[in-house]
């Protein structure tokens, strides 16, 4: 099957990020910015990049993907829609009661989720895990994983980043939403990261430098990454969070609030909806 064009590829994040603002609007609680700030990356790794069938969830040689950023879900559960390992009406119980679809991923195989997330950084390890297993039992799948910058502030992230690098993983990519909020606010302010770049290099890992909402940077910063040898890759993406709408841009109190029906109506009109 031939690849998308990165206009198609645009596209799908332009509908993924209306379906991400309705199915919180809908919940009346959940993150906002921060789905809206990884979108793009997250369509480069689900329409063009990874291996995944939703007829065969649980196939053994399948790509895995690990949301380290769990809080950021809604973003997933977009994808994960649009793939269709998850029927379209689940949109609407995003964080109700019973729902598969909680305010943090839950373990879910046959809906395309590979682990329960929530604890900044912890994803990290476990994606390792995975890419660990691949290569003791000789396969070609890959591990990704998204982190945060607001993750990069604990101290699991680099016990991960250590493992990863000193183990040669090369099956294994991660992606970094480095957006400069947190829920405290900016991250800056809160407890630096910077410079991540440096640090994942001192770690031994292949570091990218993109923009983050640039399609085209985004595929090839993940075909440079399954070229690359005897190390995992890190993707660095300079992000905006609330991204494609301009009420919630770079702006921290949107970090964790669903939109108001007025912001929801100005949202889908910037949006084309």
């Amino acid at each position: 099957m031939s690849k998308p064009s990165i206009d198609q590829l645009n596209d799908t994040a332009r509908r993924l990020r209306i379906n991400i603002l309705k199915m919180v609007h809908k919940a009346k609680c959940g993150h906002t910015g921060g789905p809206l700030s990884l979108i793009d990356m997250m369509v480069g790794l689900y329409f063009y990049k990874m291996r995944v069938d939703p007829k065969t969830p649980k196939n053994p040689n399948r790509d895995r993907f690990v949301m380290s950023t769990g809080h950021a879900c809604p973003a997933l559960y977009a994808c994960l829609i649009e793939k269709g390992f998850i029927p379209e009406a689940e949109m609407w119980t995003l964080r109700g009661l019973g729902s598969p679809l909680q305010g943090h991923p839950k373990y879910k195989l046959e809906y395309g989720i590979e682990m329960s997330t929530g604890s900044l950084g912890q994803g990290m390890s476990v994606a390792n895990g995975m890419a660990l297993a691949g290569k003791l039992d000789k396969k070609d799948y890959r591990v990704y994983s998204m982190e945060s910058d607001g993750g990069a502030q604990e101290g699991m992230m680099w016990e991960g980043a250590m493992t990863a690098g000193y183990k040669g993983l090369d099956n294994r990519c991660a992606m970094l939403d480095y957006n400069g909020i947190q829920i405290d606010g900016f991250v800056k302010n809160v407890k630096d990261v910077h410079p991540l770049a440096d640090k994942f290099k001192a770690f031994n890992w292949h570091v990218l430098e993109i923009d983050g909402h640039n399609m085209q940077q985004i595929c090839d910063a993940l075909d440079e990454a399954e070229a690359t040898k005897g190390k995992p890759t890190m993707i660095l993406g300079k992000t905006i969070m609330g991204k494609g709408v301009s009420i919630f841009e770079n702006k921290p109190q949107y970090h964790g609030v669903a939109p108001s029906d007025d912001e929801l109506a100005v949202a889908l009109k910037e949006l084309g909806a």
